[in-house]
């Protein structure tokens, strides 16, 4: 599912998209601590952001910015000020597309979902892979299942990115060692089975049951 992190100081309008977008089936939150954006984003970890300008402390272009230093995630502004300026400025900061209020929730919507569809969906833009309701962020290396976060390693990481990727087909035991060897560490047989078994048992206790199979003699699949 689909985190959208609205930064909107108007609680009646941040409420209203809130619980619009999440009958479509996304999740969302509303920002809170208007002094500290950039401690909300890396906290939800959201798949896009809708992005008010005028806020309390630091304008959303400020806001804009500070994200775009760590994150390419898709930013849309959301604003009143749309007289031809804000809109060129706030593409000029990262922003990725730009809606006037006010709008139709229905119309916010479906912009949205395009975002999300251009972001996510096509394999030269890829910054999340998805199986079975599984998120793996590309951005920040972490796991998400049914809004809840799952920690990796990086050896996790790596064994999940290779074998999503190629979700579908078997990947062998010595293209996975090949990914773990760019650890800076020696990775041999029995290192990378503790490996796959510890990663197992974590997205098993957060309720990922028989993502990851194993076919005798080959390697491993997600199917």
């Amino acid at each position: 599912m689909y985190r959208i992190l609205i930064v909107e100081d108007d609680p009646g309008i941040g409420t209203a998209i809130q619980n619009h977008i999440e009958t479509w089936g996304l999740e969302a939150r509303c920002a809170e601590d208007f002094k500290d954006i950039v401690k909300e984003f890396t906290e939800y970890s959201p798949h896009l952001i809708l992005m008010d300008i005028s806020l309390p402390f630091y304008n959303g272009y400020h806001w804009c910015m500070e994200i775009r230093k760590m994150s390419k995630i898709p930013i849309i502004f959301i604003s009143s000020a749309s007289d031809n300026m804000n809109i060129v400025m706030a593409m000029n900061m990262g922003g990725d597309d730009f809606i006037a209020k006010p709008f139709d929730l229905n119309v916010l919507t479906a912009k949205i979902q395009a975002v999300l569809r251009r972001t996510y969906d096509f394999g030269n833009q890829v910054s999340v892979l998805q199986h079975r309701g599984v998120l793996l962020n590309l951005s920040d290396a972490s796991l998400s299942f049914e809004g809840e976060r799952i920690e990796l390693t990086k050896n996790d990481y790596r064994i999940l990115k290779t074998l999503m990727e190629n979700k579908g087909h078997v990947v062998s035991r010595d293209k996975l060692m090949e990914k773990l060897w760019e650890t800076d560490c020696f990775v041999d047989e029995n290192a990378l089975t503790v490996n796959i078994a510890r990663l197992r048992k974590k997205l098993e206790q957060a309720g990922i049951e028989g993502f990851i199979a194993t076919k005798k003699g080959m390697g491993y699949i997600i199917e």
